[in-house]
């Protein structure tokens, strides 16, 4: 059974960082891609980024190209959204999503399992 588990959500000032937490179990996920997804009040699930556990290689919606940052820790099982200069229209619940393929997409529904998600509120 796999699971995902998003943390390190919360309120922070425009301008401001936070990094998310997503701590993978239940596979090895070794041939996994990883994604982050994110969805605002009214509004549809939105690509954030995404990186192939085993390629490295890594993804980004251009709305946050050069201040958010995907990466992996092998030994964790953990993946993590480092996002820095946030904005207010980050706001979002963020959401972590595996992919049982080694390719990255930024399709959601490319994407076998989910977390509950952590909410990020940025106040301007």
């Amino acid at each position: 059974q796999v699971q995902l588990v998003e943390s390190g959500g919360g309120l922070v000032q425009a301008g401001g960082s936070l990094r998310l937490s997503c701590a993978a179990s239940g596979r090895t996920f070794s041939t996994y891609a990883m994604g982050w997804f994110r969805q605002a009040p009214g509004q549809e699930r939105e690509f954030v980024a995404a990186m192939s556990w085993s390629l490295g290689n890594t993804v980004y919606a251009d709305s946050v190209k050069r201040r958010f940052t995907i990466s992996r820790d092998n030994a964790k099982n953990t993946v993590y959204l480092q996002m820095s200069s946030l904005k207010p229209e980050d706001t979002a619940d963020y959401y972590c999503a595996a992919r049982a393929r080694p390719y990255t997409s930024s399709r959601h529904y490319d994407y076998d399992y989910w977390g509950q998600g952590t909410q990020v509120t940025v106040s301007s």
